[in-house]
């Protein structure tokens, strides 16, 4: 009974964040989680840009409905799910995602909300538990469930450490170096193989 765990942004879909960066010529935006560990710090910081620039919701989600998930992506997913229960686990919000799990085929995710004022303005955002990655994976295996994990940002490391087995996937270089015992995928090939060897166990 398996249950496999992925991150989003960086694994299935481009970051939202970097593309949002490059679409409104504002270069500071392009840090995520690979360089900011702390999350809260990073939307907070994130948020005051925002709010300088004059920039809210609808300019985030026009940019957003222009993405498309990775190549190869979404039939992935599909094949993964034709063998295995699958749950994105993600830092982003309800709000940015929708267009970008439908372009997914509409794939289980849980992540958080933001708080938006009626002018469109981002004030402030809800997580839906600390350390949601790795309370999820936890909460599953609580009720029976054996998990993988896979992730390419530090708030990734602590879910795939806590499953049966965990991959890092297009990660960075300083991430693989710190984690040299997790192996390391560039391919969904690559990735597949592993999950499906990591289920025969």
């Amino acid at each position: 009974m398996y249950i496999t765990c992925l991150d989003m942004e960086g694994v299935l879909v481009p970051e939202i964040w970097i593309a949002f960066a490059e679409a409104s010529g504002i270069p500071e935006l392009k840090k995520t989680t690979r360089d900011e560990p702390d999350y809260d710090k990073l939307m907070r910081w994130r948020l005051g840009i925002l709010k300088e620039h004059g920039l809210g919701l609808r300019e985030i989600q026009d940019v957003i409905a222009k993405i498309d998930p990775l190549p190869g992506a979404k039939e992935f997913l599909d094949e993964l799910r034709s063998f295995s229960q699958v749950i994105i686990i993600s830092d982003t919000f309800t709000q940015f995602a929708q267009p970008l799990m439908k372009k997914l085929g509409w794939p289980t995710l849980f992540c958080n909300t933001l708080e938006v004022a009626p002018d469109g303005e981002i004030t402030g955002f809800q997580m839906r538990i600390e350390q949601s990655k790795l309370s999820t994976v936890k909460a599953l295996q609580s009720i029976g469930f054996e998990t993988i994990a896979s992730g390419d940002s530090y708030n990734d490391l602590g879910m795939i450490r806590a499953s049966k087995a965990g991959f890092l996937f297009k990660s960075t270089d300083r991430i693989k170096a710190d984690n040299p015992d997790l192996p390391a995928y560039e391919t969904f090939d690559g990735l597949m193989a592993a999950i499906r060897e990591a289920m025969k166990d």
